[in-house]
């Protein structure tokens, strides 16, 4: 039962408000002397008081530490996320981040101050390219997508190069491959070219051969795919897209499911974005842009974007200008120095060995988790294993009235964020699961209990109770259909009456 207080907060988890609600524009938690020698502004003048909320300083750290703890984390427990890799950041690469000389450093400073940062971004550059058996790397992508779009650019670089830029204008796009694949095709001014699956989930080789022509630029396909499955045909793609003149770029936002185990290079890729904070374990994002590196083929590796980083003798030089004809610069710096100190910190930490590893325990705590599961929900490709995350879908919940988003909305009740639902969209009702190398067997034992305990209570015709969920959570089920479509952007006191959840 439901316990109210007259406090609004729940044992130890504090009520919090919104800022707005804490906070008052008539009062300010520092006073500040009025500036001097200001001139006026004219037209820019601010006409009215710029209602920003005033806090003291403990008003405004408690408001925040209270905010935190409505958000789930990695810190609190398993993230299941799939196709997001939401793994533990090892506490090493964060003392190591904050060392000086990588801590403060400037993007405008002389090279010659800098001389550690660039041999750090040159070993990183060195052992991303040893792992994947490339030719060419650009560091400064600042994401996935990001990189995709670097790679796209450099294909078109290269067709333009060889005066076919005008008539390959295909990019053929698996329907296994990320939701970003056919986005940053057509982004970089390529039409795209859907290619179906097989029963096993993965690309239809024979379909695939029926799209292949003398207008196919590239084929963007994602391996290991989004179903979580390796494409066991991907060197006879490669030989295929190659043999109809066209280029083959490999989403690598799932490479943490093969590092150290497959050179993507050995596979016949020109070009592949590296996730950073997926395989080498640097945050989503490190409190700022991310980092998103792509390594090119012996084919490609000469359209690569600047900066490029070139050593002579015992100096490290930054190349900022490009050849002709080349990408040009992804982004106006080097790219995210905070997330190369870490990949690199935890690719040094691990070792080749230790690299092969977290390929390894990724795959099998996936596959542990299918094996548990299985028995309890659909898994649409469960005949065989997989690899770094595992699929199941809601087909045998559906008859007694419970639904993925049911299920979703249950495990916040039970402390879990909930796995991603609805993805891949070759799934009706898709739920996908990603423990990760990092979680133990305990932990994934505990998620497991409560996803069997969630799927025995919707097969008890417990539907009712589903859709009340969630119950525990800071706000009840929302109306997101609603939220996504008519979004309130700005809080205005006379509306906070009549917010609904």
């Amino acid at each position: 039962m439901s316990v109210e207080t007259t406090s609004g907060s729940r044992g130890l988890l504090q009520r919090v408000d919104l800022i707005f609600e804490d906070g008052d524009p008539r009062r300010t938690g520092v006073d500040l002397p009025a500036p001097k020698g200001v001139s006026k502004l004219g037209a820019l003048e601010r006409k009215a008081p710029l209602e920003i909320p005033g806090l003291k300083e403990p008003e405004a750290l408690r408001h925040y530490v209270r905010l935190s703890q409505r958000n789930y984390a990695i810190d609190l427990g398993l993230f299941p996320l799939g196709s997001c890799t939401m793994k533990h950041n090892p506490r090493l690469n964060e003392k190591v981040v904050r060392l000086e000389g990588f801590a403060d450093l400037h993007p405008l400073q002389p090279t010659e101050t800098t001389q550690g940062a660039l041999e750090l971004m040159d070993q990183l550059a060195h052992w991303l390219l040893t792992l994947t058996g490339m030719a060419g790397v650009a560091l400064s992508p600042k994401a996935g997508a990001h990189g995709e779009f670097c790679g796209m650019l450099a294909i078109r670089a290269a067709l333009e190069a060889r005066g076919e830029l005008d008539k390959r204008r295909r990019v053929l796009a698996p329907v296994s491959a990320h939701g970003t694949n056919p986005s940053t095709a057509v982004a970089a001014g390529f039409i795209v070219d859907e290619v179906g699956a097989d029963a096993r989930g993965r690309v239809d080789l024979e379909a695939f051969k029926k799209h292949l022509g003398d207008d196919v630029a590239a084929v963007m396909l994602t391996n290991p795919n989004t179903c979580g499955l390796f494409e066991p045909d991907v060197k006879a793609i490669a030989d295929l897209v190659h043999a109809a003149g066209g280029y083959f770029y490999c989403d690598g936002a799932n490479y943490n499911a093969i590092v150290g185990r497959v050179r993507p290079g050995d596979l016949g890729v020109d070009a592949m974005h590296i996730n950073l904070h997926k395989t080498f374990s640097t945050p989503h994002g490190g409190g700022g842009p991310g980092a998103g590196p792509v390594v090119f083929s012996e084919a490609l590796a000469r359209f690569a974007p600047a900066p490029k980083i070139v050593k002579a003798g015992d100096r490290f030089d930054l190349i900022e200008a490009n050849e002709p004809g080349h990408v040009g610069r992804m982004c106006a710096f080097h790219g995210q120095m905070g997330m190369y100190v870490r990949a690199l910190a935890y690719m040094m930490s691990h070792g080749a060995d230790g690299l092969r590893q977290v390929a390894e325990d990724a795959v099998l705590n996936a596959n542990y988790l299918l094996a548990r599961l299985k028995p309890h929900f659909n898994a649409p490709f469960g005949d065989g294993p997989c690899m770094h995350e595992a699929l199941f879908d809601d087909s045998n919940l559906r008859t007694h009235g419970v639904e993925t988003i049911d299920i979703a909305k249950a495990l916040l009740d039970e402390g879990y964020h909930p796995m991603t639902t609805y993805f891949p969209l070759v799934v009706h009702g898709a739920m996908l699961v990603e423990p990760t190398e990092t979680e133990s067997k305990a932990e994934l034992d505990r998620f497991a209990d409560v996803m069997i305990a969630l799927a025995k209570r919707a097969k008890g015709n417990d539907a009712a109770s589903f859709k009340a969920q969630p119950r525990l959570a800071p706000m009840r089920r929302l109306d997101e259909t609603r939220a996504a479509r008519q979004p309130k952007l700005r809080w205005k006191p006379e509306a906070a009456a009549r917010a609904a959840e």
